[in-house]
């Protein structure tokens, strides 16, 4: 398996001085719950530095809580779950998984996570998905859209896909559903249906708390106008780069919050 080339990042769609506002990336977040209120955040405040709007569908609570923070994504529409339907018609891509509770996690008014997955995954087929967190952690794979890309860590690829988290299953894996998986680990593995590479770098810094979040807006992000594997691919890249970034200036002693401020200053650099 060969490693990433970044030459591929110059492949990535960049805004044109004749754009308008909502031409260069519309994105759905579905994600957050009473307990976890971070992770969906973490993923609203990296996609809002790329794209031009972000919609943010959450619990009430977190609802609230992105309305009082609206200065940070001044772009972004907070929108109930019960208007879901019409904001994935307009948006480019939606990521779906942040901060949602597994069964035995839920709380009084949160939804259910399984149902309410597979019932955006069957009335929209053929949009732009990426899946994580508790999304990944309750779903089969044969509901998975052709479109999709997930972002498992070892232990989500052994429970989503019954397999040992090993480059060759990861690709087979790929192969059978019909999708871009990004495996997450001390190095990362994308792999399509057809192409896979290798990204090594990062560091024990990037093992904390949420900073899977931030990867998983990312690559929703740049998935809006890029194609799956790219977008996975040049996310890893990006991702590790930001982490290898912070490590020369504050050792392994970094969060997921300062990955997702130092995202926009090192895709400048590599762009």
């Amino acid at each position: 398996m060969q490693e990433f080339n970044p030459e591929l990042l110059k492949n990535l769609y960049r805004p044109t001085s004749s754009s308008h506002k909502g031409q260069n990336g519309k994105l759905l977040i579905i994600g957050g719950s009473q307990l976890f209120h971070a992770a969906s955040l973490w993923a609203l405040t990296v996609a809002s530095r790329i794209v031009d709007m972000v919609f943010y569908s959450s619990v009430e609570t977190n609802n609230r809580i992105v309305e009082s923070i609206k200065s940070e994504f001044r772009n972004g529409i907070v929108i109930p779950r019960s208007k879901l339907e019409n904001y994935i018609q307009e948006s480019d891509c939606i990521l779906i998984g942040p901060g949602l509770p597994r069964k035995e996690g839920q709380e009084k008014g949160d939804d259910d996570t399984k149902e309410l997955t597979e019932r955006m995954f069957a009335s929209f087929p053929n949009k732009k998905w990426v899946v994580d967190g508790g999304s990944l952690q309750v779903i089969e794979p044969d509901v998975l859209p052709k479109s999709t890309i997930v972002t498992p860590h070892q232990g989500e690829v052994r429970k989503l896909f019954g397999v040992e988290p090993i480059d060759e299953n990861v690709e087979q894996m790929a192969k059978k559903f019909g999708i871009v998986i990004l495996l997450k680990g001390e190095y990362d593995v994308v792999a399509s249906p057809t192409e896979s590479v290798r990204i090594s770098g990062g560091n024990p810094g990037m093992t904390k708390g949420g900073t899977g979040d931030v990867l998983a807006g990312l690559i929703a992000a740049l998935y809006c106008k890029n194609d799956a594997f790219l977008s996975a691919a040049a996310g890893s890249y990006v991702n590790k780069k930001v982490g290898d970034s912070l490590f020369k200036k504050v050792g392994y002693y970094f969060n997921a919050s300062d990955l997702a401020a130092e995202i926009p200053i090192v895709m400048k650099e590599l762009l």
